[in-house]
């Protein structure tokens, strides 16, 4: 995982998450640990702890003295990275993906019942964790957000084949099942600072529409990115028949033959018409419509914490939201 300036501002609180993660992954199951490592490790961000690290840092969060565990914004980033990580495996097996981040899944490597059974270890970790952070609003906020998470999941598999899915349908799963997280890590931030509930609130908003935002790109990416770049299968969403954005936007305003041509991959799944339904969406202004809805759901997000004291954190979650509408992978 590269660094870079936004991670750069709390390097060592990072640095600290990632050794707590590795510390609560040891089990006395041989298993257990080898796919939580291999998952684990394996590159990505690490976005949604370190929205932890800085909505905590720009409310005030001032860590107690003493052992590493005993810190409440490295616990509750630890657990947030737990929570996303059992949701990947868990879709990974749903989805039937065979590569993640330039690497087999879990599932491809090991097979879909240890990658399921992994995946509930991670959950039932995290609530441990959550026990030892001691904060009743805590464990309300991130109960009810891996409740909304399934929920969200549930809902897109039932849209799956479906291509009458509408843009507010659509919106509301991926607010569900990916920004919810997002809003749950920079909540319990702002929480465990001890923040005014609304300081709190406006966290949470920054957080739903950055989670939005990643989550629009990610569909864009699906249709302008390569598989090297994006570190899966081109074209997954299509093969499983999802609905996404881009697609909804060519059933809507693309020509008839275009129209037709992704109804019949959405309901149909697979990727005969992939080269053909790719050129669809880039020439009817899919994409551009779906990027402009990513930046206005990042303008939001920097608008939801304008009213914070200016500080290195606070820019660092500006340039966050900001990233995540520029990023190739």
């Amino acid at each position: 995982m590269q660094s870079n300036p936004i991670h750069n501002v709390v390097a060592n609180e990072f640095a600290n998450v990632n050794t707590h993660i590795m510390s609560q992954l040891k089990s006395d199951i041989p298993l257990i640990e080898q796919i939580g490592y291999y998952i684990i490790s394996n590159g990505g961000k690490r976005l949604r702890p370190l929205m932890v690290l800085l909505s905590a840092r720009a409310c005030g969060y001032k860590e107690p003295e003493g052992a590493l565990e005993d810190n409440n914004m490295i616990r509750l980033a630890t657990i947030i990275e737990f929570i996303h990580t059992a949701t990947l495996l868990h879709d990974d097996v749903v989805d039937e993906s065979d590569m993640r981040r330039g690497k087999k899944t879990a599932n491809e490597e090991w097979g879909n019942a240890p990658s399921v059974l992994v995946g509930d270890f991670l959950y039932s970790r995290a609530f441990q964790i959550m026990v030892e952070v001691g904060s009743m609003r805590c464990m309300q906020i991130l109960s009810e957000t891996t409740n909304i998470i399934s929920e969200g999941e549930v809902q897109q598999l039932i849209n799956c084949g479906d291509p009458d899915t509408t843009e507010d349908s659509y919106l509301k799963v991926i607010q569900y099942k990916t920004a919810k997280l997002f809003e749950g890590a920079a909540l319990c931030g702002a929480v465990i600072a001890q923040s005014s509930e609304e300081d709190s609130k406006a966290m949470a908003t920054y957080g739903m529409h950055v989670g939005t935002a990643f989550q629009l790109i990610d569909d864009v990416m699906d249709y302008t990115s390569t598989a090297e770049e994006m570190g899966k299968s081109v074209g997954d969403d299509l093969a499983e028949g999802k609905p996404t954005l881009p697609l909804i936007y060519v059933m809507k305003h693309g020509p008839e033959a275009a129209k037709q041509r992704v109804r019949d991959a959405i309901v149909n799944g697979g990727l005969e018409q992939m080269e053909q339904i790719i050129e669809d969406v880039s020439s009817c202004g899919a994409i551009e419509y779906t990027q402009a809805k990513a930046v206005e759901q990042a303008s939001l997000a920097c608008d939801a914490i304008a009213h914070f004291p200016n500080s290195a954190y606070k820019t660092a979650l500006i340039d966050l939201a900001n990233a995540s509408v520029k990023r190739k992978s």
